[in-house]
């Protein structure tokens, strides 16, 4: 697997300059030439990368998933994630911007914390971002001032270049969820999908089978990524996934020991658990008793 290194290796399989600054770069599309090279069929690079494309064909591989810029559309790759790029389907008029960023830039800056937060870095193909006009000339304008900064170098230019792609990134973050809810009908399919992928779970106990429900199973049950699955839901519902899975374990258990002689300990292990502490030490956290104190309220025939 080949990695490109470095912003000035990338510019040079653009067929472009060197960088004037080693850790980031803004790219014009129609600047650029992609050159002939086999490392285009699987690498991995060391930065981040946000793409802004329009009129632009191509498609490119990101982890398991396509991105298709048959349209235009923002996109975002983290770093030491496999790529392919077919250049068979590249537009020689792709317009368009990239904006490149060493995950080394982030080094003693606030950024390299937060943007893990940013979900979209992780979001599969079906989860980029369409934007506006206003939307898209908001970025353009971040984009140029990126841009322009990143000419030259001083004790300054780290912390104001860096400023700006936490604003753009924010920005983003914001049109992300105007996309949510302006994909309303949708996203109530995928709600609905979601909430019955998780009483098929728990009323077939499938539990006690194949364990304790992970965000990442029911993510890939609904070919969506965890992310952004935990974005929509928080939007919408204002919990995320796992937030929603401890929701339905606990509404399961109380079930269980308001109606069943089961021993706590069966009923662990019916929820997915390994151990009955486990489960103990969850009920108690969500409900502020244990499972036996809840179980006194009611009485047995």
């Amino acid at each position: 697997m080949n990695t490109i290194q470095s912003v000035s290796a990338f510019h040079r399989l653009l067929s472009l300059p060197e960088p004037k600054h080693p850790l980031v770069s803004v790219i014009n599309l129609s600047e650029s030439i992609f050159l002939e090279d086999d490392v285009w069929k699987g690498f991995m690079n060391r930065f981040y990368c946000v793409a802004l494309k329009r009129e632009a064909t191509g498609k490119i591989r990101y982890g398991q998933q396509h991105y298709d810029y048959d349209k235009g559309v923002l996109s975002f790759t983290a770093p030491n994630q496999v790529h392919s790029l077919d250049l068979g389907t590249m537009d020689c008029d792709s317009k368009g911007h990239l904006l490149i960023f060493h995950e080394d830039f982030l080094l003693k800056h606030p950024l390299a914390q937060t943007i893990s937060s940013f979900g979209f870095f992780s979001y599969a193909v079906n989860e980029a971002l369409h934007l506006s006009e206003d939307e898209e000339r908001d970025l353009i304008e971040i984009l140029h001032k990126i841009d322009k900064e990143s000419q030259h170098i001083d004790r300054h230019t780290q912390e104001i270049i860096l400023s700006q792609i936490d604003l753009l990134l924010n920005y983003s973050k914001r049109f992300y969820e105007r996309q949510f809810i302006t994909r309303k009908n949708n996203n109530h399919q995928l709600l609905a999908k979601f909430e019955q992928f998780l009483n098929d779970y728990f009323n077939q106990e499938q539990a006690a089978k194949n364990g304790l429900l992970t965000v990442h199973q029911i993510a890939e049950a609904m070919n969506l990524s965890p992310n952004y699955l935990s974005d929509l839901l928080r939007v919408h519902t204002g919990q995320n996934t796992q937030q929603h899975i401890h929701e339905k374990l606990i509404s399961k258990a109380k079930e269980k020991l308001s109606s069943t002689q089961l021993s706590v300990s069966e009923i662990a292990y019916i929820l997915g658990f390994e151990h009955a502490q486990s489960f103990s030490t969850l009920f108690k956290k969500k409900t502020n008793m244990a499972p036996l104190e809840f179980r006194a309220k009611f009485k047995f025939n």
